[in-house]
């Protein structure tokens, strides 16, 4: 066989491969959800584009990457920021270069900053009464940033840790972890979403409140009673304050949260609910034909916390009032508005018009569109029920689930089951809803590689939209890469959007398990490049740097200066407990230092101008180098101090 000849085989064999598996991929699933829910509804074709082979779509990225490309000292012009899944961190992404520049660890220990190691760090991460860290473990799933007159403010952003119920902050001028908050009594934390402005307030037109979803049903308190009758069990909604990252209320509902959404007028939260029956198995999560998307009246419910009229669980001094709706049987003073969506609906998106939330069904082929302004309605006891402010619940695909948007009046949802995306346009979703059987609401799908989660726009969750760019995280890759071995690398597909036609760009490949993420301009990110040494009251100055004792406490204050340590050697004794504190003295940007100690199980980095410390037993004698982990000199190998301890 020739060459030309070996080459053609070899694409349709690939292709024959690609489409054998998107079908063993879509049915079995669809079996098994079926076998789950009993069936799953058809879905219509209307509007697809062509399915091509792997080929096909390559071949087609590399005729619309034009312009794509960043080439070697050029700048991206988006900052992607990522949660990890359970890998516990935070990534942060160059688009559309796809360039990995930086994992901020949160609730995971990393050798390589010290994150969990340094005093200030085990500080922020919560310890046990013996200095040990409370958790090496976090499951982060969303990452959402502060906002201010609807578009992104460049403050903050924060992350969810599932696992344990934590909420995060970091700091987007240094893009490093400041804060973590654990709610009580919740777990399973899985969506959280900040104001877009404070809702009785209408002078402040930044975020103030971050709201945060619980999706288990736990006994309140969790203190081994009740732990055979799960209908004593419950699910709270959150809310916490910004600055301070205190818990500032609690709301019990009905139903398992899971992501959340505001509103642009500040005044409404919302979750996506599944299993609205209360049940505790499989099968009495089923039995209703739909699930809800629930509203929150915040300012109602700020009134009654300030009212007093509220309670506590357990040890807990967070106030908890009840948004049930069986305590909430009238509109006008209800704090809570369950509207039916499609059944298990997985995500909840606001429109950058601020008019609409979308909810996906995930087990029902259809999107959900409620009006706010409806829902506002429905408040004020002027809408019949609950599901008039639903305006449009068009059929989009098998298995949808989240949704974002460009700011030209299209909606882009991912279809697990399908592997595609599809791109829908709102106006005609709702004009079809009205009886428009000529409205054309499917503009176009593409195939992604393979069942997509979270897709996620460029400034998509702002005002700002600006449908340049769309990110496609799937859950499986298969025969995309070279194979690692049994842990397969997952997908991040990069698409533009801003055409008439969707066009993959890029296939980036993502270590397990990236899920949500934002796309931020990067001019309105700010960072820092060097610390204010003054920001650290514990900072080593020449006039404090040096080693004291206190019976077996020693603290070692030195600094570092590109090539060396200020003290070349630290003499301590065998039991003696060491705090070692450094500072970096540095001014050059980029001149970060390290610092390891061998068989102490100690490394960390201080950048330029920044302080930091770690404390430990100098249990085992003998001879130690100290010495500098990060590149920082032409003589960084010799940069070295000696501790020496005595037996």
């Amino acid at each position: 066989m020739d060459r030309d000849s070996s080459n053609k085989a070899g694409k349709e064999l690939d292709t024959e491969v690609v489409n054998a598996r998107r079908g063993f991929l879509g049915k079995s699933a669809a079996l098994g959800l079926a076998g789950a829910t009993l069936g799953l509804a058809g879905c219509k074709e209307e509007g697809s584009a062509p399915k091509g082979s792997a080929s096909a779509s390559a071949s087609a990225a590399a005729k619309g990457a034009g312009g794509h490309e960043i080439a070697p000292g050029q700048l991206d012009d988006y900052y992607a920021f990522t949660s990890a899944g359970h890998g516990g961190e935070a990534r942060v992404i160059g688009l559309p270069s796809g360039r990995t520049l930086k994992r901020i660890p949160v609730f995971n220990v990393d050798c390589m900053v010290g994150w969990g190691i340094t005093n200030e760090s085990k500080k922020i991460m919560g310890t046990k009464a013996d200095g040990s860290l409370e958790y090496i473990t976090g499951d982060t799933h969303h990452v959402h940033a502060s906002y201010k007159d609807g578009t992104y403010d460049g403050r903050f952003m924060w992350v969810n840790d599932k696992i344990h119920s934590r909420l995060a902050r970091i700091r987007m001028d240094t893009m490093e972890c400041d804060k973590i908050t654990k709610l009580p009594n919740v777990m399973g934390f899985h969506g959280m979403f900040p104001d877009k402005c404070d809702p009785v307030d209408p002078k402040i037109n930044y975020s103030t409140r971050v709201f945060c979803g619980a999706e288990f049903h736990i006994p309140l308190p969790n203190d081994g009673h009740d732990l055979n009758d799960p209908s004593k069990w419950g699910a709270l909604f959150s809310c916490v304050n910004v600055d301070s990252m205190e818990v500032m209320w609690q709301v019990r509902v009905d139903g398992n949260m899971d992501l959340v959404a505001t509103s642009y007028d500040g005044k409404l939260a919302a979750s996506n609910q599944y299993n609205t029956e209360n049940a505790h198995d499989l099968t009495g999560m089923m039995s209703s034909e739909r699930d809800a998307c629930v509203f929150f009246d915040v300012a109602r419910i700020e009134a009654l916390v300030k009212a007093g009229k509220f309670t506590t669980i357990g040890s807990s001094k967070v106030p908890v009032v009840d948004g049930r709706k069986a305590a909430n049987p009238d509109p006008k003073t209800s704090i809570t508005c369950y509207v039916p969506v499609g059944k298990n609906p997985h995500g909840v998106n606001a429109s950058p018009d601020g008019k609409y939330f979308v909810c996906s069904g995930k087990l029902s082929p259809t999107a959900t569109v409620i009006d706010l302004s409806l829902v506002h309605k429905w408040f004020a006891g002027e809408l019949k029920t609950e599901r008039d402010a639903v305006v449009a619940e068009p059929e989009i695909g098998l298995g949808p689930l989240h949704t974002a948007f460009d700011g030209r009046g299209n909606a882009y949802t991912s279809l697990f089951l399908d592997s595609q995306c599809v791109k829908w346009n709102v106006d005609a979703a709702i004009a079809q809803f009205k009886g428009d059987k000529n409205a054309k609401v499917i503009i176009e799908k593409m195939d992604v590689h393979y069942q997509p989660g979270h897709n996620y726009a460029s400034m998509g969750e702002t005002k700002e939209a600006d449908g340049k760019y769309l990110n496609s995280g799937n859950k499986f890759s298969k025969d995309r890469f070279l194979p690692v071995g049994p842990l397969h690398p997952e997908t991040e597909q990069l698409i533009d959007i801003s055409g008439s036609a969707m066009k993959l760009v890029a296939d980036h490949t993502a270590y397990s398990e990236p899920h949500d993420g934002i796309i931020v301009r990067r001019d309105v990110v700010k960072t820092r490049q060097i610390y204010n040494m003054d920001d650290f009251p514990n900072a080593v100055k020449q006039e404090n740097a040096g080693i004291t004792r206190q019976g077996n406490k020693v603290t070692v204050r030195m600094m570092s200066v590109a090539p060396n340590y200020s003290l070349p050697e630290i003499k301590i004794k065998k039991g003696d407990e060491v705090t070692l504190i450094l500072t970096n003295h540095d001014k050059v940007e980029d001149l970060t230092h390290g610092c390891a100690i061998p068989t102490y199980n100690i490394n960390f980095i201080v950048n330029p101008q920044e302080t930091k410390s770690v404390t430990f037993k100098a249990d085992h004698a003998g001879a130690y180098w100290i010495y500098c982990t990060h590149f920082c000199h032409a003589l960084h190998l010799e940069m070295r101090s000696r501790l020496l301890v005595e037996a």
